[in-house]
């Protein structure tokens, strides 16, 4: 593809990743779209994560390795990544994730037909130890604020986004679902969120995650709904919708072979 879309600067935290960052970065480098600028910011790791980043780093130049000065937690993680982010667009890609290989190519051809400032993908999904499991969650082809808050089908490794929106309406906190929240304030702000119907990223279930229990995960998506301003009747009425959705993914997971995720 030819490259004329500009630098995508892709943001990865990692904390003790060493059993999957390497699939991860290899994911992004074999990438259709070649314009990118891969951060990986490691949050003071104590296992080989830093170790095999840097192997990787001497091979290819679109690779940085940027390192906290103390573990922060993975919303300060993101955001030393964005401080140093030289692209006009930014993408997420969690380090035990995975990327299709057309994904960003995918989602610049969609970007150019609809002047999107915000897309996303449909998900895949695999267990903890890599195993793909049998269903994938689609992605609408567009989203706007109220759709949006009934299920957040956005997900983060999925993202593709302005970086001046995203610097914007960066959000720091680990008692809520922090991209959630960014993404449901560029969509209150009149934009629409564009979806690429396809399983382009590879989510893995990890129930050790912040996500992984669920009443945690509503807890949080709750304190998200209210961080963005809703009252406490606006937010259970869509706390209800969260749920109701959740059961029907978290069901299809389990046919599937799976049991987790946000």
């Amino acid at each position: 593809m030819q490259n004329d879309f500009g630098l995508i600067s892709i943001i990865m935290a990692a904390y003790n990743a060493e059993k999957t960052i390497e699939q991860a970065i290899n994911s992004v480098l074999s990438q259709t779209y070649p314009d990118f600028e891969l951060l990986v910011v490691n949050d003071c790791s104590t296992d080989k994560t830093a170790m095999l980043a840097e192997a990787i780093v001497k091979k290819d130049g679109r690779v940085r390795l940027i390192s906290n000065e103390k573990n922060s937690g993975v919303s300060y993680t993101r955001k030393h990544g964005l401080e140093e982010a030289s692209g006009e667009w930014v993408a997420i890609l969690d380090s035990d994730d995975a990327w299709a290989p057309e994904k960003l190519e995918k989602q610049i051809k969609l970007q150019k037909k609809t002047n999107a400032d915000l897309l996303f993908t449909g998900s895949a999904f695999m267990d903890a130890d890599g195993k793909p499991i049998d269903w994938y969650l689609a992605a609408p082809a567009e989203v706007t604020y109220r759709q949006l808050l009934k299920q957040n089908v956005l997900s983060n490794s999925s993202a593709l986004v302005r970086k001046e929106l995203y610097a914007k309406y960066y959000a720091v906190g680990d008692g809520m679902h922090e991209d959630f929240a960014m993404w449901l304030n560029i969509l209150k702000d009149g934009r629409k969120a564009y979806g690429v119907d396809e399983p382009l990223l590879i989510y893995r279930i990890a129930k050790s995650s912040k996500s992984g229990n669920k009443f945690k995960a509503a807890k949080m998506n709750w304190n998200t709904y209210r961080y963005i301003g809703l009252n406490p009747i606006e937010a259970a009425y869509y706390e209800g919708w969260y749920m109701i959705k959740n059961v029907i993914k978290y069901t299809n997971l389990k046919i599937s072979g799976g049991g987790g995720g946000n």
